[in-house]
């Protein structure tokens, strides 16, 4: 199958292109975006994948669904476009950046200077029909990005995984802990930071000083 997405993912997951879950799921989101509005655009289905390649991967935050409201979604997990205004959990991952690392609140929302840096913005399903929040999920999308982060966790060492909430820490329990560095807290919704599980985690200065510590550039949040 031909799948439009960075050359080094590509020869990393071409297998997984023709297992026939990811034809069948390919085939139902090429007709949810014929007959309905979905997001992200098609273009930007892989932007996590074509902004980051595999072999540049040192961090993974992986989030659940993309946004589900208008010219939101951009491809990255918890990014918006420029110019959009920021949804509760990322408002509240800007706060955290301010504190642990005493960084402006930003502008814009667009996570892509991360993902050039080498964070993989993974959503665990990487589209959606508009307004409907989860209305692409079990249709393979969860197989596919499983498969993604078991061939980080195989195939590389040293990257940090940024675990957030119930549902991130459940997709990424099958990392190789002996080989990467595994952060969890709870996430960064409304629902949890309020509650005091987001808030103060360190996560961002945690995993610029692992970086430091194994010889790589740390990342300019």
């Amino acid at each position: 199958m031909d799948i439009k997405i960075e050359r080094s993912w590509y020869k990393i997951l071409k297998d997984e292109f023709e297992e026939d879950y990811f034809i069948s799921l390919i085939e139902f989101v090429k007709n949810e975006y014929r007959e309905n509005t979905c997001y992200p655009k098609g273009k930007e289905i892989f932007k996590a994948f074509d902004a980051c390649p595999f072999d540049k991967v040192k961090v993974v935050i992986i989030g659940q669904d993309p946004y589900h409201g208008p010219n939101q979604a951009n491809g990255l997990c918890f990014s918006v476009h420029k110019g959009i205004q920021h949804p509760p959990s990322l408002i509240n991952i800007f706060k955290e950046l301010e504190n642990d690392v005493q960084k402006s609140y930003p502008d814009n929302g667009d996570l892509s200077s991360w993902a050039e840096q080498g964070v993989l913005l993974l959503n665990a399903t990487l589209t959606v029909r508009s307004g409907q929040a989860g209305s692409h999920q079990k249709k393979g999308w969860e197989r596919f990005t499983d498969a993604v982060i078991a061939s980080l966790s195989e195939n590389q060492q040293n990257i940090v995984f940024l675990l957030w909430g119930g549902f991130a820490k459940q997709k990424g329990s099958k990392i190789d802990r002996n080989k990467h560095l595994i952060l969890t807290s709870g996430h960064p919704s409304p629902l949890s930071a309020n509650r005091g599980y987001w808030f103060g985690n360190k996560h961002f200065s945690k995993a610029n000083d692992y970086l430091i510590q194994i010889g790589k550039t740390p990342i300019t949040w």
